[in-house]
């Protein structure tokens, strides 16, 4: 199932597929290991929602809900099955 990272239930896990986003932004994403291929494990909310962090390739990276609608995923083969 493709959406953005910010749809990604808390606990799911799934696979960068695009940004969409330019410049700067789009760089400081990239810096951060969301490349098209990394996986992603959705891991904590803060109480009101937003921000989220997201594990990816080891290390926790918290975005806002406009960063994460910017990242394009496809859900996990293994939470398909949920």
């Amino acid at each position: 199932m493709v959406m953005t990272l910010d749809e990604l239930p808390r606990g799911d896990r799934a696979v960068v597929t695009g940004l969409e986003i330019r410049g700067g932004a789009r760089r400081r994403l990239m810096d951060l290991g969301l490349l098209p291929g990394a996986a992603v494990h959705a891991e904590l909310t803060s109480p009101l929602g937003d921000p989220t962090a997201y594990e990816v390739r080891g290390a926790l990276v918290v975005l806002r809900r406009d960063q994460a609608r910017a990242v394009h995923v496809e859900a996990h083969p293994d939470d398909e099955d949920r």
